[in-house]
């Protein structure tokens, strides 16, 4: 009886396993978005991720939600000193997400500054 238990309980970590491996190595989409970074915060009480939005246009429809993981410290350091400027995002969209990475299923790897479209000379 202990053996079928221990059999069931490896099968079942062994899934999860998979499932973990398969939802962080394969994304489902890569790309770019470009707007004003509209807001970027720290939040939870056991386990903080960063959140943040940009808008890419006048309405609230075209507000792009996004996250970034603890360990990219250079994207947190930019996207912070970036507070109200037009930003381009490079970002993975993952099958699944999980609480301890984020709210959303887009996590940023690069962060650019560029020039407003409003004030081109």
């Amino acid at each position: 009886m202990k053996r079928i238990l221990f059999y069931i309980l490896g099968g079942l970590f062994l899934l999860y396993l998979a499932y973990f491996a398969f939802v962080y190595f394969v994304p489902y989409s890569e790309g770019t978005r470009t707007g004003e970074l509209i807001k970027f915060s720290s939040k939870g009480v056991i386990t903080k991720t960063y959140e943040g939005e940009i808008s890419q246009g006048m309405s609230g429809a075209q507000i792009f939600e996004f996250s970034v993981l603890s360990e990219k410290k250079e994207v947190i350091d930019k996207l912070q000193n970036n507070q109200g400027n037009y930003v381009k995002l490079t970002y993975v969209e993952r099958y699944a997400t999980f609480v301890f990475w984020g709210d959303t299923k887009y996590f940023i790897n690069k962060v650019e500054e560029v020039q407003s479209p409003h004030f081109r000379n």
